[in-house]
């Protein structure tokens, strides 16, 4: 009966993978995702199996393999007819041109190094690509069994590095809190307006950031109700918020970082203190922000008068950034609000898809935020 049961289900994934393949057209680029059953995974699924260029081919779960992917997530029922299948290297080589990592972080690092032998692309959303330093990254994290990638790798912060993306064939996609922090930051670090020494980081998360895998931490009697501060000054984004900066400065940058929890499911709202330096206006922190974002597709700057929130981006790839000018004090309070799962992971990683395969830079990327 098992080995039946077995045959059945091998029969099934055939018959709707061909199906589905059959459906999308040839032209599309093949698409697998490693780990699609996480939050991150599940949020690439949905913006990929709306995208006019995509055809999802391989949905890896090792959880759920075996089991429909609209099953997981029944948001999805009559869209995504795959059923998840267990990790496969074979499977990827024949079915996928651009992989997707929706993993933990020291997993991918096993993986990649042959995928790119096979000619693939990948975008990996864990951090093991995202630092080009093998000695930070280890500081951080753990020991890198393929820092011969590290050098190649391209932090995917695509409105910062697009054309390094574009020729990429394997991106380190950031982490939430990073690009809400730098997107509204290197404008102003780039023009020579801010002090480098007077950076401090206030970022808020929905729970959402922290997973799918159960942790007390993340219980719904101790987040409803509740709001905090955690790993003040020793999360992990920091050292990657520092190295970034520190690129762009050409020096050493030291940011003051402290991440909230707050009790709703997605959105981050990151709020930064910077010192100016002298004579800096209101007019020219909007004129490099309007000046550096023009021609950004998913960047809004808020007019004057107005702040950004996260109703406003949930559900979306926007990343909106709004200021306030402290003149008694001498300094800017930038605030940007960015969807975590979206702008924050899985949204950007499918930018960087489309910058890679030179492709329109919003394709399957233009969801109009929840509006309530």
């Amino acid at each position: 009966m098992r080995t039946s049961k077995r045959v059945d289900l091998l029969q099934i994934i055939i018959i709707q993978i061909s199906d589905y393949m059959g459906n999308q057209g040839k032209e599309k680029i093949t698409v697998g995702i490693i780990g699609a059953t996480g939050y991150a995974g599940a949020e690439l699924v949905r913006i990929l199996s709306g995208h006019p260029h995509v055809r999802l081919t391989i949905l890896t779960s090792r959880q759920y393999a075996g089991v429909r992917f609209d099953q997981v997530y029944p948001a999805m029922r009559c869209h995504v007819p795959l059923i998840c299948e267990a990790f496969s290297m074979e499977r990827l080589g024949d079915a996928c041109e651009v992989i997707y990592m929706a993993l933990p972080h020291k997993i991918p690092m096993t993986i990649i190094p042959e995928l790119i032998v096979k000619g693939k692309r990948v975008i990996d959303l864990s951090a093991d690509f995202r630092f080009n330093d093998p000695d930070l990254y280890e500081s951080v994290y753990q020991r890198h069994t393929a820092k011969e990638l590290l050098g190649d790798a391209v932090y995917g912060l695509s409105e910062i590095y697009s054309e390094a993306i574009q020729d990429a064939v394997l991106i380190g996609n950031p982490g939430c809190y990073p690009t809400s922090a730098l997107l509204p930051t290197i404008p102003l670090l780039r023009s020579g307006l801010i002090e480098l020494t007077s950076i401090i980081i206030d970022a808020k998360s929905g729970v959402s950031g922290a997973g799918r895998s159960l942790s007390l931490g993340t219980h719904f009697c101790q987040v409803n109700d509740s709001f905090k501060a955690y790993k003040v000054a020793e999360h992990r984004h920091n050292p990657e918020i520092d190295a970034i900066l520190s690129r762009e400065a050409g020096e050493s940058v030291s940011v003051l970082f402290v991440p909230h929890l707050v009790p709703m499911t997605r959105g981050m709202l990151t709020t930064q203190y910077a010192g100016l330096k002298t004579q800096v206006t209101g007019d020219d922190i909007r004129a490099c922000l309007d000046d550096f974002y023009s021609q950004s597709p998913f960047v809004r700057i808020c007019p004057e008068g107005s702040l950004p929130e996260t109703l406003h981006v949930r559900g979306s790839n926007f990343c909106d950034i709004g200021f306030k000018l402290d003149e008694r004090h001498g300094r800017v309070i930038l605030i940007s609000a960015i969807d975590n799962l979206v702008k924050g992971a899985a949204g950007q990683a499918v930018q960087n898809m489309n910058l890679m395969c030179d492709l329109d830079e919003t394709a399957g990327l233009m969801q109009m935020p929840y509006p309530v």
